[in-house]
């Protein structure tokens, strides 16, 4: 009965269509040119389902972007324990959805059976939790399934690119519960991208400001500028190559429009981009504007899922703030960003040409804290290109 079992659900799994996905073959440092932060994650994912598929005990959430190797742990797990003879059943949720709804009218099982056989299976692994069709009727499915299998104390593996707060509140609870589940979050680029792809956030702007490194900088040396102001930008110079080779706390550069602030912050992003590190770089009023389009139903992204993805994000710069319209919700939304950012210690670069009297008195509170934010005024005048221009002679 038992071998039946196993042969069944392995059959229901397509699991032959996985063979090859298994620990094996899994690349668990990543490709060549990850950041360290993103090769740890990859290898603390890859010994924490190694452990999982060793004990099936409690859940396993497994979370990142598209292409990160969710699916491919998942199905390491499950060919692992298949082999070990534990009967396993490996559906991605809309399968599973369709494969409920193909029983109401299906010769040889009931609706009924076929439920049965998904919720009560020894090991259950749901692949792409979040990529089904919300309507009531699979929230309902999902729960019941879920539920039981959280009450009955079985073993469970989901992977999602959801953040858990885009998960329907019952089943958000359950896996929330640090007795029964553990989470693994895969922070790397996708993996079917060229080698070349620099694994940045899509809201980043970083490749419009790819000549904008420090060898390019002109530090503008020639020019008949006033001492003090040429010290201003030379010192913020050497505090953006610091802040590149060591990103702690916040750095803000301010300055008229054409001093080179933004070139100095997207120099800072280069720098840490070429090292393998994620960053989103996003002028102000651009951020935004991705925010409200979350509003729209037509949107394949929800606001709390992309408010979190640039509060959270390893390293921020925020270019260009004072060119927003400060209205009410623009506020309330830039302030949420620099008080989780202020609170969480995470580094963060901001350029703006606004005097500091004109910003929100939040922010400006933050930004002032000497521990964790370095202010660097550069009062040279705009750059405007062409050969330095020669005092007239008499």
């Amino acid at each position: 009965m038992r071998d039946r079992i196993r042969s069944r659900l392995f059959q229901f799994s397509d699991l032959d269509e996985l063979k090859d996905l298994t620990f094996d073959s899994f690349n668990s440092r990543g490709r060549m040119g990850l950041g360290e932060q993103q090769q740890a994650s990859i290898e603390r994912a890859f010994n924490q389902a190694r452990t999982y598929a060793n004990s099936t005990k409690g859940w396993l959430l497994i979370q990142g972007r598209y292409g990160v190797g969710k699916t491919h742990l998942a199905a390491a797990i499950a060919n692992e324990c298949a082999s070990e003879g534990i009967p396993t059943l490996f559906l991605t949720v809309p399968d599973l959805l369709d494969s409920l709804r193909a029983s109401y009218n299906a010769e040889g099982t009931t609706f009924k059976e076929r439920f049965e056989e998904i919720r009560s299976a020894p090991l259950l692994i749901l692949d792409d939790f979040g990529t089904h069709s919300a309507t009531e009727w699979a929230r309902e499915k999902l729960f019941q399934i879920l539920n039981f299998r959280y009450i009955n104390q079985l073993p469970l593996v989901v992977t999602s690119n959801l953040a858990l707060e885009e998960i329907e509140g019952r089943i958000r609870s359950r896996l929330s519960d640090p007795d029964m589940v553990a989470h693994i979050y895969i922070q790397a680029p996708d993996y079917r991208r060229p080698v070349d792809d620099s694994g940045q956030h899509e809201l980043s702007s970083l490749a419009l400001h790819s000549r904008q490194t420090f060898g390019t900088f002109n530090l503008r040396k020639r020019e008949n500028i006033d001492p003090a102001d040429q010290r201003t930008l030379e010192q913020a110079f050497r505090s953006a190559q610091a802040f590149a080779e060591n990103p702690e706390g916040w750095i803000v550069l301010t300055g008229t429009y054409g001093c080179g602030k933004t070139h100095l912050a997207a120099a800072i992003a280069n720098y840490r981009a070429s090292q393998g590190y994620p960053v989103m770089f996003i002028v102000v009023p651009d951020m935004l504007d991705h925010l409200r389009s979350t509003f729209n139903p037509s949107s394949s992204i929800s606001y709390d899922r992309r408010f979190e993805e640039i509060r959270t994000t390893p390293l921020l710069i925020l270019d260009d703030l004072g060119a927003q319209a400060m209205k009410p919700w623009v506020q309330e939304k830039l302030y949420q960003v620099f008080n989780y950012r202020y609170n969480a210690k995470l580094p963060t670069i901001i350029t703006s040409s606004e005097q500091f009297d004109e910003i929100d008195p939040r922010l400006r509170s933050r930004m002032r804290d000497q521990s964790l934010c370095q202010i660097k005024p550069m009062t040279v005048p705009s750059y405007r290109g062409g050969p330095p221009r020669r005092k007239a002679k008499r």
